[in-house]
């Protein structure tokens, strides 16, 4: 009857960073239509202007693509699951041009180098190197804010809240 002095529980506050240097732009900008169509879930994008991914938030490695080292999956601190995903079509490069520092089942901290990518010769082989940041769960990422239209740094700059 009277909830008014019940004492509210305190909503733990979540944030995610900028994997890459660069600028952050929608998931529906993305230049590849499976991305921007949201079909693997909603994030951000990053047009990098550095080689390096970081750990977005402090989190458990979950998943690495042991052959092309493109992508890595993580559960993050608050229960969401991503995946960085580096470069469209870059899978076909079989690993040239990357190097992982991970393997799943890591312990991270936001900030910690992941992977390195030669983004200059991937560019100038043709490929599309934006960096999707893409939360994989349906149920939580309805409550996360992005944030997009500026320039960030890697492991620094918030791109999402929830």
């Amino acid at each position: 009857m009277f909830n008014f002095f019940k004492k509210k529980e305190k909503q733990e506050l979540h944030e995610m960073t900028a994997a890459a240097d660069g600028r952050v732009i929608p998931m529906s900008e993305a230049s590849d239509a499976v991305f921007s169509s949201c079909a693997l879930g909603n994030g951000i994008v990053i047009c990098p202007t550095g080689n390096m991914v970081v750990a977005p938030a402090d989190g458990k490695v979950t998943a690495t693509m042991d052959k092309s080292n493109h992508a890595v999956g993580m559960e993050l601190e608050g229960g969401i699951e991503i995946l960085i995903h580096i470069g469209v079509d870059t899978v076909s490069l079989k690993g040239e041009g990357f190097e992982s520092f991970i393997k799943p089942g890591d312990e991270v901290k936001a900030g910690t180098e992941l992977i390195r990518f030669d983004r200059e010769s991937m560019e100038a082989k043709g490929y599309c190197m934006e960096v999707m940041q893409i939360v994989t769960e349906d149920g939580a990422a309805s409550k996360i804010e992005y944030s997009t239209g500026m320039e960030a740094k890697a492991g620094q700059t918030v791109v999402a809240r929830w």
